[in-house]
């Protein structure tokens, strides 16, 4: 997995030419390999960016982040399933909050301390959709304690509530 943090114009102008040069990038890794990016522009979750991890048959890792979508909002977007063989999900801080804040609020991380059904419901669908997809998908899902403030407890719901 790549993970890029935000980018600012100084680093890119436009999200069109990140594309390019993920383009180029991707094209240089050797085949074989499971591959998945993590981008932080929201901005830049727009079709050409889904049909260039498509094209590389790289996964689209689908972030809960301060400044980023919901995960369920990343899911419709049209596109947004680049590689069928493999899914992936990032569940860091619920959308909008600082992780200052998430420290804050949630250390020790010793029990949940605020339910995100909306992140429980994302990561619940990712992990049937995983399993219902013909031939199986490889899912992976990574929650962190900042997100409820203890990813044991986050990760057992989504796993026991699911249908």
């Amino acid at each position: 997995m790549f993970e890029f943090s935000r980018f600012y114009q100084s680093d890119y102008q436009h999200g069109h030419d990140f594309v390019a040069d993920l383009d180029k990038f991707l094209g240089k890794l050797p085949k074989g390999w499971p591959y998945a990016i993590e981008m932080r522009n929201k901005p830049w979750l727009v079709a050409d960016y889904f049909a260039c991890l498509a094209c590389h048959g790289v996964t689209h890792v689908f972030n809960s982040w301060d400044a980023m979508p919901s995960v369920s909002e990343q899911m419709a977007l049209p596109g947004s399933r680049t590689n069928p063989e493999l899914g992936a999900a990032r569940f860091l801080l619920k959308p909008g909050r600082k992780y200052e804040d998430a420290v804050k609020t949630f250390q020790p991380y010793d029990k949940t301390k605020e339910m995100n059904e909306e992140a429980r419901q994302a990561g619940r669908a990712l992990i049937v959709e995983g399993e219902q997809y013909k031939p199986r998908r490889k899912t992976y899902i990574y929650v962190n304690n900042r997100l409820e403030g203890n990813a044991l407890e986050t990760i057992a719901a989504m796993v026991s509530a699911r249908s």
